[in-house]
């Protein structure tokens, strides 16, 4: 059996502070059963001055491809006495990273985290062996201008968002057409109104593109789609089991929100998750999963697990993630299997 050491990122400590770490040692563990083979003895070891995640396993090609996208990792080394050998990361980078880290807006979901959520959730899913292919959807009901949309589509995936704000939904138009058109990638983009029983219920982003000319000329494409719509009202406006997994980041307390049944805002996690979780499941394929963050200051963990398992959802159970953001947050994630 072989040692690793794993160098965290450096942007880990300022997403995490001192708790980095730990988080990417959850995430570790996660990626186990997706592996050929068993990871132990994780640890955190300091060498030369310097924090790494070490751990034994005998990793094969495809084992370190899955590795390659720890949300923090940064470089994986073989420790070979007191040496270390650089082992080449192959992550899931189908575009440049400035999708992801260009967009700056007052409540974005840090994109560390927004990869750590997805990750864990993909790998709770029955989707977790195709990881690395490609041709999976990714389900954000709560997309705001498209954090998780756009971790998407860097590993090659579709991806289905629903927002209530329509500026969000044109200001998340507006940067990725901008950015397709710097990058000189060939895509349509429309934004158009949907109408239910007659009348107008949303308005629908869609977006194609691909990644080359070659991918577009050979049809490898992948679509974005958009509803500008209440996260509680889709009946009629998504069609059934579209997603291979779901994503979203809950209201804090502190911005974003919902509708509720009175038509005011609401940001009480719980309310919309009580009310959301019976129209989101439909959305997810047997075996799907869905991954929620939220902050535990404004709702207990126990009552949202509650609530999912009263919708008949599996909670996977995942070394502790909850961490502080700041002074009014605590975050935590949970993760849930969709059975049958």
């Amino acid at each position: 059996m072989s040692r690793y050491a794993l160098l965290l990122a450096p942007s880990a400590n300022r997403v995490y502070a001192d708790q980095a770490a730990r988080l990417a040692r959850a995430e570790l563990a996660a990626f186990g059963p997706a592996l050929s083979a068993d990871i132990s003895d994780i640890d955190v070891t300091v060498l030369g001055g310097v924090e790494y995640l070490t751990f034994t396993a005998e990793l094969s090609t495809r084992d370190i491809s899955y590795i390659s996208n720890l949300s923090s990792g940064y470089a994986l080394f073989a420790l070979e006495g007191e040496l270390l050998r650089p082992i080449t990361l192959t992550p899931l980078a189908r575009y440049d990273s400035d999708l992801i880290t260009i967009p700056k807006y007052a409540g974005k979901t840090n994109e560390q985290f927004t990869k750590l959520v997805l990750n864990l959730t993909l790998l709770a899913s029955a989707s977790a062996g195709r990881m690395l292919d490609g041709h999976l959807t990714v389900l954000d009901p709560l997309c705001g201008r498209g954090t998780t949309l756009n971790q998407a589509l860097m590993y090659g995936y579709d991806a289905v968002g629903v927002e209530i704000d329509g500026k969000d939904v044109e200001a998340y138009k507006l940067f990725l057409q901008t950015w397709l058109k710097r990058k000189r990638l060939k895509h349509t983009a429309d934004l158009v109104p949907v109408r239910r029983q007659g009348r107008r219920a949303a308005r629908r982003l869609e977006v194609v593109m691909a990644a080359s000319k070659d991918d577009h000329k050979a049809g490898a494409v992948q679509k974005v789609t958009v509803l500008q719509a209440d996260t509680t009202q889709l009946d009629g406006l998504l069609r059934g089991g579209v997603a291979d997994v779901l994503v979203a980041d809950l209201p804090y307390g502190v911005a974003h929100g919902s509708y509720d049944d009175q038509g005011g805002i609401t940001r009480s996690p719980l309310d919309l998750l009580e009310r959301a979780v019976p129209h989101w499941l439909p959305l997810v394929r047997p075996g799907g999963a869905l991954g929620l963050s939220w902050n535990t200051k404004v709702a207990r963990r126990e009552l949202a697990e509650d609530i999912l398992a009263a919708n008949g959802l599996e909670i996977v159970r995942y070394e502790p993630l909850g961490h502080r953001v700041d002074q009014g947050i605590e975050r935590d994630v949970l993760v849930a299997r969709k059975v049958g």
